[in-house]
């Protein structure tokens, strides 16, 4: 099994607590992306990262300087997030750390895809991001099957925990031989549920920690996921979403999400 997830925004270098294990597969085309975005003017990079002053100015400082191959962190602990805050990798035990890494990827928009202990440095690169070179019409068009070919190189079974923006390179490309299943974690709110950002985020990073803790191999040890008063929703799942909700009191008025 496989589990993907998204990136954060925000990252943080964090090496001097756990080193990198190895470099990210597709390092050479992250290489390419650094490259082009290092001859953006800031003006050009704020109007493709969508940004404030501040932002944009911290990311064209660091594509100015930017060295992939130099001082790296885990890409697990670099990300800094909601998710990764409530998956709180900085207390994992050794074993959780190493469930995730045989288990766990990290969709990206500038790497493509990271094993957990992959060495990664700071950028801002959404996956969304509007970047139309000569040599690609936007990200997903430049990874193509890239990412979906290295998740299932030795892999027929994934779990989404990502966001629409990231799933989507995985998505396009899923054959009938791969089985996959999404996580949906929603309130009953006028019988149908209803996703929050936020919440959705915490859920998700606690989903990640409760499968590490308890080293799950099968799908349906999924179902018995607790935490932040998120329940699994039998009449709400099928056989590839599992529905997690607040509320089990509730009329349900449709099933569709």
């Amino acid at each position: 099994m496989k589990i993907i997830i998204s990136p954060a925004k925000k990252m943080n270098m964090d090496a001097n607590f756990l080193p990198p294990r190895n470099a990210p597969v597709y390092l050479e085309k992250a290489e390419k992306l650094k490259e082009y975005l290092q001859n953006l003017t800031h003006e050009k990079l704020k109007k493709l990262l969508c940004c404030n002053d501040e932002i944009v100015s911290l990311n064209y400082e660091r594509y100015q300087t930017m060295d992939l191959s130099g001082y790296t962190s885990p890409a697990i602990l670099a990300y800094d997030g909601i998710q990764y805050k409530y998956m709180a990798p900085q207390v994992f035990e050794d074993d959780y750390f190493d469930y995730i890494e045989r288990h766990l990827r990290i969709l990206s928009g500038f790497y493509g895809i990271l094993k957990p202990f992959d060495g990664v440095v700071p950028y801002r690169l959404e996956m969304q991001a509007k970047l139309k070179t000569i040599f690609c019409r936007n990200l997903y068009d430049y990874w193509k099957d890239d990412i979906y070919r290295e998740l299932t190189r030795e892999e027929t079974t994934i779990l989404n925990l990502a966001s629409a923006e990231y799933s989507k390179t995985v998505e396009k490309y899923l054959t009938a031989d791969i089985k996959y299943i999404k996580c949906v974690f929603g309130e009953l709110i006028g019988g149908e549920v209803i996703e929050k950002g936020v919440y959705v985020k915490m859920a998700r990073g606690e989903m990640v920690r409760f499968i590490a803790e308890n080293a799950i191999e099968d799908l349906e040890q999924i179902k018995a996921f607790d935490r932040l008063g998120f329940l699994y929703s039998d009449q709400l799942s099928s056989d590839n979403t599992f529905v997690f909700v607040k509320d089990h009191g509730s009329k349900i008025k449709n099933k569709s999400i």
